[in-house]
């Protein structure tokens, strides 16, 4: 489990200006429990004279069954992108496979090494985006990494100025809070790459995978219902992606980075890209992998953060 938390301010700040301008804060990761508060860094945005505190947290998941399974998720933080202090980079990556440490690990470098270094990122942070999700692809697929049953999924947040750019590449998640009152509403700024997407698995299907639950494939349930339900509900036996004649991959997602052999399929890295303009209703976002919005909705995770920095 990997989460990149991210902390809007709820406190106001006199700027030099004599402005009163609301703090705009960043945290990335949580305990599987409790939700951390300790803030580890701060960075300014002088263009809208707001700032960015930042936190981060990855946890190995629970496997009952596989005590010593390692965590393959990892993360990176990269602020003053192209030496601009407006520009702030945020990234969880959720690896898979037997080399999926070493998948998450390569990938969390070279993107943000690969976006950085394109002159037009701040000019068009979405073309550069999709620019640097394929190039990375592609560096991992030639380098001395076996990928063609490991990869990692990634979300990942730019802010630029008072913009929030999020793309997403898998079944990971970005949440905006947004007040209403006394409370927060979640604001889901992506949207999971799965079968249970109708545009997602009809795609794949497109590109000839099979799309089963692993009971179906066993035999064990109708391979002709091509319903699945939701997530919340069918997320114990989710659709998978199979190739025609074997059992492989098996992956639950649709988007990745790595994993060869699915790119037959389907599975691309090619991800979505969505912007909000950040304002004083938005007290914080949240980045994480699965290993969160596997077991708790957007909005619980939006909730604990707020009775948190309510607490705080």
């Amino acid at each position: 489990m990997g989460c990149v938390y991210g902390k809007c301010c709820s406190r106001f700040r006199r700027s030099s200006g004599g402005d009163n301008k609301e703090e705009l804060g960043v945290y990335p990761g949580q305990n599987s429990h409790i939700l951390a508060n300790m803030l580890l860094e701060i960075v300014n945005v002088p263009s809208h004279n707001f700032r960015l505190e930042y936190s981060v947290l990855t946890q190995r998941g629970h496997y009952p069954d596989t005590p010593g399974k390692e965590n393959q998720d990892s993360y990176c933080i990269r602020t003053n992108i192209q030496g601009n202090p407006d520009a702030h980079f945020f990234g969880v990556f959720d690896g898979h496979g037997q080399f999926g440490t070493e998948c998450s690990n390569f990938v969390k470098d070279r993107l943000v090494d690969i976006l950085s270094n394109d002159a037009a990122l701040l000019d068009d942070p979405v073309n550069a985006y999709s620019a640097a999700f394929l190039a990375t692809n592609d560096e991992l697929h030639n380098s001395d990494i076996d990928d063609s049953m490991s990869g990692t999924t990634a979300i990942t947040a730019l802010v630029i100025g008072d913009k929030l750019y999020v793309a997403n590449v898998g079944d990971s998640r970005a949440v905006l809070a947004v007040k209403e009152g006394n409370r927060v509403l979640a604001q889901d700024l992506s949207c999971d790459q799965t079968p249970f997407r109708a545009d997602e698995c009809e795609r794949v299907k497109l590109c000839g995978a099979r799309v089963l639950s692993v009971d179906q494939v066993e035999g064990l349930k109708d391979p002709g219902i091509q319903s699945w339900g939701d997530e919340e509900t069918e997320g114990g036996d989710p659709p998978r992606l199979w190739v025609q004649d074997g059992m492989y991959p098996g992956t639950a997602f649709t988007r990745s980075v790595g994993d060869r052999m699915a790119e037959k399929i389907g599975v691309v890295a090619d991800p979505e890209v969505s912007m909000e303009q950040l304002t004083a209703k938005h007290p914080f976002f949240v980045v994480a992998s699965d290993g969160v919005f596997e077991f708790l909705p957007s909005q619980t995770v939006a909730d604990m953060v707020h009775d948190t920095f309510n607490d705080v």
